[in-house]
């Protein structure tokens, strides 16, 4: 697998001083976590601001493995990650935790549930806030000083003030344009580095398909590689919607493709995922003229 590695000496120690294990290969922990950056600059500078104690925002079209992004860096730094799926029903109680009733011996006592942003700073584990836009505005600035350089909270389902633990991090992640989404606030974007995260081509994803999916005849593996190729310039000119060229659709076709033709396997993976006939009839042509 071609990934233009090793990393910067600099880059080796900051791991090194996280307690990467040893006995692998960076090249075997990056596999690991399921994420091929398509340019070493994405991991060193990802990897340069968490170390800082900088939170990062990972944007990038869907499908483009920003979630991968996140578990592989979580790897890296041998950090387990919680994580928040961001949506208007995100609420106080999904990002900090739930009171609830238990028994102490016969007697009742109220317990209170910590959430994935209270566990993680508890912890000192990396925190992982999916589709950060999707929430409502008035939800995230909930956890503003625990994005900021007090990294504190105070919980108000306890009044106990809450400090992050050395190794606490906080990766995002944003779709924009998409429906419900809304554009973050400066106070929010502020607290963050922005890392944009593109779409995988050529040689990174050809060896993702070969350790992802069942795929192995080459043939059809480069076959797919023209296909989202042919998909990200449509995209990029307008024609088509990112939904379209989401490497995660073109991977569950490549999967399907061992077991059914491949036009059907592109037909139920990304075809009949578009809303519009006239994206459905553009992805069709192709995949006629492909395969």
């Amino acid at each position: 697998m071609n990934t233009n590695y090793p990393l910067p000496e600099n880059i080796i120690n900051i791991l090194e001083e996280k307690k990467m294990t040893h006995h692998n290969s960076f090249e075997e922990l990056i596999r690991e976590g399921g994420y091929v950056p398509p340019s070493i600059d994405l991991l060193v500078d990802a990897i340069s601001a968490l170390s800082m104690g900088k939170n990062i925002l990972l944007k990038g079209p869907t499908g483009a493995g920003k979630t991968k992004f996140a578990e592989t860096l979580s790897q890296l730094f041998n950090q387990p990650m919680f994580s928040v799926n961001c949506s208007v029903d995100l609420d106080a109680e999904s990002l900090l935790g739930f009171k609830t009733l238990s028994y102490e011996g016969e007697k009742q006592v109220i317990e209170f549930i910590p959430g994935p942003v209270i566990h993680s700073m508890k912890h000192g584990n990396f925190l992982y806030i999916d589709e950060v836009n999707m929430a409502k505005p008035e939800t995230l600035p909930l956890i503003n000083g625990v994005l900021d350089y007090r990294r504190t909270i105070t919980n108000p389902f306890t009044n106990e003030i809450v400090t992050a633990k050395e190794g606490f991090n906080v990766i995002a992640a944003i779709n924009e344009g998409y429906v419900g989404t809304v554009p973050l606030n400066e106070a929010l974007k502020n607290r963050f580095v922005v890392i944009e995260v593109p779409y995988i081509e050529g040689e990174q994803l050809k060896a993702l398909i070969k350790s992802n999916t069942s795929l192995s005849d080459e043939t059809t593996i480069d076959l797919f590689i023209k296909l989202s190729g042919d998909l990200i310039q449509a995209v990029s000119q307008g024609k088509l919607s990112e939904d379209a060229a989401s490497i995660r659709a073109l991977l569950d076709a490549c999967d399907l493709s061992v077991l059914i033709p491949a036009k059907r396997a592109i037909q139920r993976s990304i075809i009949d995922k578009l809303d519009e006939e006239r994206e459905r009839e553009f992805v069709k042509n192709l995949t006629e003229t492909l395969f």
